[in-house]
């Protein structure tokens, strides 16, 4: 997969024509963007990183600034910013910190920064940066079928019973668990009481599955507290809707 970058600047000069280049030259899709809303967001398709470009004592202004907050906010596509360093500081409070991968002041060392790129896309293709989920379930044929839903967007573990989950947190981190409420031997329920007794899992978010859509079945399951949960009828699209809206409200 070829990752498209987006360079974004008050103007195209030589020295962004410079970067351009090398970015191709390294095999990269990079195009230029002017500090404009409407052509940025034309052009935003396939980007997973922006290069934000500041010539000395220029800034984008506060509706480029805000409308690259949101978005990248909502894609969590990373930055790099190149420019004096006030400037850069400028550009960079506006934006999460997770979202900025480095700020490079110039003059530029282009090798430097190709590398960095090169770092990062790989970080990227590896999903080192995607969020973590683990699906709890004793049934294999649906852990398999999650798995298959999810692979793509999230990095996925699975566990087929509850002790084998709580053996797997104890040498892993996540950042969800999809957790069945019906399960042999250990149950949900419990899994949830273990869990939260624990001070190294009680933070983690835990989001019920359950077969059961009858009102009493739900109210048994709401009144454990859970982050939420889903029925096991749920659709994919539904699904990674519900999930990416979660992680939405949850960010740093």
């Amino acid at each position: 997969m070829q990752y498209r970058i987006m360079m974004t600047g008050a103007k195209q000069t030589f020295l962004t024509r410079v970067l351009e280049k090398k970015l191709q030259d390294a095999g990269f899709d990079c195009e230029f963007v002017n500090w404009d809303v409407d052509d940025i967001n034309s052009n935003w398709k396939d980007t997973v990183l922006v290069v934000m470009y500041l010539e000395e004592g220029l800034k984008p202004g506060e509706e480029v600034l805000h409308y690259l907050t949101d978005k990248m906010a909502d894609t969590d596509d990373m930055m790099i910013v190149i420019g004096e360093k006030d400037d850069c500081a400028y550009v960079c409070d506006h934006f999460r910190n997770d979202l900025i991968y480095r700020t490079f002041y110039r003059p530029v060392n282009n090798d430097e920064f190709i590398r960095a790129v090169t770092n990062l896309l790989k970080k990227i293709e590896s999903g080192e940066f995607k969020k973590s989920i683990l699906v709890v379930d004793d049934d294999p044929n649906y852990l398999s079928l999650v798995r298959e839903w999810l692979k793509d967007t999230y990095k996925v573990s699975m566990a087929n019973s509850g002790l084998q989950a709580i053996k797997w947190l104890g040498k892993n981190k996540v950042d969800l668990i999809l957790l069945d409420h019906e399960m042999p031997v250990t149950p949900g329920p419990k899994v949830l009481e273990m869990l939260r007794s624990d001070s190294e899992t009680a933070s983690i978010p835990v989001m019920f599955l359950t077969g059961k859509s009858d009102k009493e079945s739900v109210m048994q399951v709401v009144a454990l507290k859970p982050e939420g949960y889903f029925l096991k009828t749920i659709g994919k699209d539904e699904l990674l809707h519900n999930l990416g809206e979660f992680f939405a409200k949850h960010k740093m």
